[in-house]
């Protein structure tokens, strides 16, 4: 079965309309440059101070980091990894295996910006990224016999990489990691397991946690 990578909590959002008339806002928003409509925290931080659950907010970076990682893998490259986005305004996307992510920073963030306008990216019509429309809970619900992991600093340590993913193969095999710097998973999202793991002593960030757990599973399943 593939492997399941849920980024959870992304930072990923337009820039909502009660910052739309803030000085540092109007200085670089433009309504025909899809980039400059993406929250982002390197633009906007003064902006941001007063939003709700900032320290979560305005990060596409991560999430550009992490898609880079998982969709350029060998295990991605073979058609062995589905692979979901969830933002912090609760949507959910599909990525198809075969999408070449933008290297550039400034083109993501134009490619997110009209993702979330659009609620999809259509080339040809071959759907690269298509929107799930339900929540976290029916995403995980919809999955064939799964067995969900959420991967935390404050989870449990695991050594081996075979007691975490592959202890049972007729399992799909489901990994949420949060795509955010800072602050902790959302209660919809601690609800989704009681499996809360973690794989270093160190606090480590949401790109090199994915390569590791693609790693592991490549290893097992000897994809190179």
């Amino acid at each position: 079965m593939p492997l399941i990578i849920i980024l959870v909590d992304c930072g990923i959002e337009l820039i909502p309309k009660e910052l739309r008339y803030h000085s540092t806002v109007r200085k670089n928003f433009s309504s025909q440059i899809y980039s400059s409509q993406l929250l982002d925290n390197a633009l906007y931080h003064t902006a941001m101070k007063k939003l709700a659950n900032s320290e979560k907010r305005g990060r596409p970076d991560i999430t550009h980091l992490c898609l880079l990682n998982a969709l350029g893998s060998p295990l991605n490259k073979a058609g062995n990894l589905k692979l979901f986005i969830h933002t912090i305004n609760n949507k959910i996307f599909e990525f198809n295996s075969e999408i070449r992510i933008a290297r550039n920073y400034n083109r993501f963030k134009g490619l997110m910006a009209k993702l979330l306008i659009d609620n999809g990216i259509t080339v040809n019509g071959t759907p690269l990224i298509s929107r799930f429309e339900g929540n976290l809970y029916t995403l995980i619900n919809e999955l064939k016999n799964p067995d969900v992991y959420l991967f935390s600093s404050k989870g449990e340590l695991i050594k081996d990489y075979k007691d975490l993913l592959i202890n049972d193969l007729s399992k799909n095999k489901v990994c949420i990691i949060g795509g955010f710097q800072k602050s902790n998973f959302s209660e919809e999202v601690l609800k989704l397991s009681k499996n809360v793991c973690s794989i270093s002593k160190f606090s480590l960030d949401a790109w090199v946690v994915i390569s590791k757990i693609i790693n592991f599973y490549e290893l097992y399943h000897n994809i190179v």
